[in-house]
């Protein structure tokens, strides 16, 4: 795609490079809390060439938005969709949703808190999306109950079990910490598993499913 009238080569790395510094200033200080000027003094603009390339503050929330849920709605149909075991593909999306978040804690961190300022067709389509994505984890808990895999508990409070757990992560982890994506989501899972599962379910076996799924795949 042809670059827009009046943006120069770097328009999209510099575009890109001040989301990120938006992204860590609202992370520190609250969007409500940080000012154009004090975005501007971080991206070394004058107010006038910081709007160029951002339109406005609120699209900077939504960019940061959009940079959270694009790839994990994205990563979340296509393990929706894939012909397995519902409990293996809920280990598969926890771990992409714990790298997700383990990756741009900084973004998390502002999807978590300052949502509320978007308005109007912004806020609508982020509540749009975060349903989406509750959706799918509500649907594979659903699944793996009517399989028998796990026992007949109300699917919605499963669902808010499940995320509560990781979704919380982004208040405590680092990037570079101790625990990566695939350790906590083996932890988180044995945990909340054991919980939900039938008595003649196999909990024990799932990292060998998965194990036996990521040669396949990998085939």
């Amino acid at each position: 795609m042809p670059r827009p009238p009046g943006h120069g080569p770097g328009y999209e790395i510099k575009r890109q490079e001040i989301i990120d510094q938006a992204a860590a200033l609202f992370a520190k200080h609250g969007y409500a809390a940080t000012g154009i000027a004090e975005l501007g003094q971080v991206a070394g603009l004058a107010k006038g060439a910081l709007y160029y390339y951002i339109g406005s503050k609120e699209n900077l929330l939504v960019e940061i938005q959009d940079r959270v849920l694009g790839p994990l709605l994205t990563a979340a149909r296509q393990i929706a969709a894939l012909d397995e075991d519902p409990v293996l593909r809920l280990r598969l999306l926890s771990e992409t949703l714990l790298g997700n978040i383990l990756a741009r804690l900084d973004h998390i961190w502002v999807y978590e808190h300052d949502y509320r300022h978007l308005r109007g067709a912004n806020r609508a389509r982020l509540l749009r999306q975060r349903r989406e994505f509750e959706k799918i984890v509500l649907d594979l808990l659903a699944e793996a109950m009517e399989s028998g895999a796990f026992r007949r508990l109300d699917p919605r409070l499963a669902m808010l079990q499940f995320l509560n757990l990781h979704n919380h992560t982004y208040q405590w982890a680092h990037r570079d910490g101790q625990w990566d994506a695939e350790f906590l989501s083996r932890e988180y899972c044995a945990t909340l598993f054991s919980g939900f599962c039938n008595s003649g379910y196999d909990v024990a076996g799932l990292e060998k499913r998965l194990a036996d799924y990521r040669d396949r795949s990998s085939a």
